[in-house]
């Protein structure tokens, strides 16, 4: 049985880190030297804290040793396992974003949860009243069940585990809530009240659609105002920056000549303004970096919004579901818009993002009531 072994290694920047080493058969059959970093000492204050973080992958790699097929494995165990393998900071398969979300779900839901529980004592209905209770909406549920789905399935493929009994639990991912929609009156309004850097922002992002990460992921040198387009290459979350959603994400965006002109003024007052530049490129950082979205949001633009009298609870993705809800007013063929929301699918863009408005629903509704007021007159001339 190999037990492997923690060491704690020395880097030249940042804190001193743990790592797990092991041996393992290569492509070539060779046995070989292998090397994962655990964490941190900030992590792990001492080596037998680190050492509880490797117990499945020491399993794994002790597979068909007898004396461990019968001791059972937990849901932490597995989680760690799935975390180092998976989750861990020099895997570029997952986008930084992804990382930080499902760390997110299993610090603060699944693993306080359901830590202790071996993996054979994971019951799907138990597991669905769970998810039934938690204070959270529908669709951040069904992506928790989801993700634990995601880990049971990790372990099965590293033979951890032999089923996944979360393929059985019922989650729904509909909306309890009506996403928030301004109307064009409000967005007018936000706009005139908006100093130049706000309001370039909020007239780009209503204008485009473009998600909060890929707008101030964006540099000047992905403009082109010869063409009038957008090139999306790139998405900045938390001040890391990767690639964008999906490959659907990626496609172009066109620029109508009054946003292009909006952009043109504040490049003009922009201090950093070359083509490697972002475009909204933060001065406390020599613009090394851009803004941080969020804290423009909650400073400038929540509070110039109540200001105006919206009352209405915004945020970045409210532009993008303005522009949305406003190209199916204008009768924009779905597919169209598909293409400029840059969404996987169609289903995506009219289930969760379109929302017909109040002069849609009245003519619709107008449609069905003249059908009767005819067959009223059509009666009533016959008697």
């Amino acid at each position: 049985m190999q037990n492997g072994s923690i060491t704690r290694s020395t880097r030249s920047h940042g804190p001193d880190v743990w790592e797990f080493r092991w041996r393992e058969a290569g492509a070539d059959g060779k046995r070989k030297h292998r090397r994962m970093v655990i964490g941190s000492i900030a992590q792990f204050s001492d080596k037998s804290s680190a050492l509880l973080e490797v117990a499945a992958l020491r399993r794994e790699i002790n597979l068909n040793d007898p004396r461990l097929s019968l001791q059972p494995v937990t849901v932490s165990e597995l989680v760690n396992h799935y975390r180092q393998r998976e989750l861990a900071t020099d895997h570029t398969w997952k986008t930084h974003s992804t990382k930080v979300t499902y760390q997110g779900y299993l610090n603060k839901w699944i693993l306080p949860r359901w830590r202790n529980y071996t993996l054979s004592a994971i019951n799907a209905g138990e597991v669905e009243l769970w998810l039934r209770s938690l204070p959270l909406a529908r669709a951040t549920c069904a992506k928790i069940r989801n993700l634990m789905s995601v880990v049971f399935n990790h372990g099965i493929r590293y033979q951890v585990c032999s089923g996944n009994p979360i393929r059985l639990v019922r989650q729904s991912a509909k909306r309890r809530k009506i996403p928030v929609v301004l109307s064009v009156s409000e967005v007018q309004h936000l706009l005139n009240a908006l100093a130049l850097r706000e309001r370039t922002l909020v007239l780009l992002d209503v204008g485009t659609g473009l998600r909060m990460s890929e707008l101030f992921g964006l540099k000047w040198k992905d403009v082109d105002f010869d063409t009038n387009e957008i090139s999306v290459v790139r998405s900045i979350v938390m001040q890391v920056t990767g690639p964008c959603k999906t490959e659907s994400s990626q496609k172009p965006v066109p620029l109508d000549p009054y946003l292009a002109a909006a952009l043109q003024a504040w490049r003009q007052q922009a201090k950093y303004s070359g083509p490697e530049d972002w475009v909204f490129a933060s001065p406390s950082v020599n613009g090394r970096r851009p803004y941080w979205g969020q804290q423009i949001m909650r400073k400038v633009i929540r509070p110039i919004s109540i200001r105006v009298g919206i009352t209405k609870r915004i945020g970045w993705h409210t532009f993008r579901h303005t522009y949305s809800t406003l190209l199916r007013a204008t009768r924009v063929d779905i597919k169209v818009m598909q293409e400029l929301l840059r969404h996987a699918s169609s289903r995506v863009t009219m289930d969760t993002y379109t929302q017909a408005v109040t002069a849609q629903k009245r003519k619709a509704q107008s449609g069905v009531i003249r059908l009767f007021r005819v067959r009223a007159r059509v009666h009533a001339t016959e008697v």
